[in-house]
């Protein structure tokens, strides 16, 4: 794949809680140059991303329930509403790990898709978060079949915020999961081009990452090598 090919694969992702005005803004503008999927900001952000990127290609996504996913539904769906109202276009949000993990399949079920279908009318892309350093293969699994049975566009291994983050074992098994129809984002400790390259191998076709601007200045440095023979 080119450096622009992966480039669009990419999520570049600034969610700290003491993120600047002006470190959106310098996060679209790379994001806009270097032709990023997106960028996935908090709420409050929102509204300055889609500002900063209008009439572009490089869509901003935004979270809901995060980090933890304990939050009440309704509480999720009002979060993905207003921030869709402001622009955002695609919305990552975190399952509740705790009732997964309780074998209350209703509970997470009806959660996912409450929010799929907010988002689905706005014409939005959801993204479930497994949160996969907490979960057993067969939590994994169950959570993948969720969230396609929910209507979930994406499912995506984890926040950053909670320890571990995307392993090529985790991305093979969500792919083989959800099949070929719903997408995969790794996210969570992706940092270098290798990084990035083993996770599209094991089947992501999404990346969540901080460390976008150096993946693709990677990859260009290893074409130019090449080039020159």
């Amino acid at each position: 794949m080119s450096q622009r090919d992966i480039a669009q694969l990419i999520d570049q992702t600034n969610l700290r809680p003491e993120a600047t005005a002006d470190q959106i803004v310098q996060l679209c503008g790379e994001a806009r140059e270097l032709g990023f999927a997106t960028v996935v900001v908090n709420a409050s952000h929102v509204e300055l991303a889609v500002a900063q990127l209008q009439n572009g290609p490089t869509k901003v996504a935004t979270v809901a329930g995060f980090p933890l996913g304990a939050t009440l539904t309704s509480v999720k769906q009002v979060e993905a509403n207003d921030s869709l109202h402001l622009g955002a276009r695609e919305i990552d949000m975190v399952l509740n790990v705790g009732a997964l993990k309780s074998g209350d399949r209703k509970l997470v079920l009806d959660d996912i898709r409450t929010v799929a279908e907010t988002v689905h009318t706005h014409g939005g892309l959801l993204k479930v978060i497994l949160e996969t350093v907490l979960l057993t293969d067969d939590e994994k699994k169950m959570a993948c079949e969720l969230s396609v049975q929910a209507g979930a566009d994406f499912v995506k291994t984890s926040t950053g915020f909670l320890g571990g983050g995307a392993t090529v074992a985790d991305v093979s098994l969500m792919r083989r999961v959800v099949g070929p129809n719903v997408g995969v984002k790794a996210s969570g400790g992706i940092r270098t081009a290798a990084d990035a390259m083993a996770m599209i191998e094991a089947g992501a076709d999404r990346l969540g990452t901080s460390s976008g601007v150096k993946i693709v200045q990677e990859l260009r440095e290893r074409a130019s090598r090449v080039a020159q023979g």
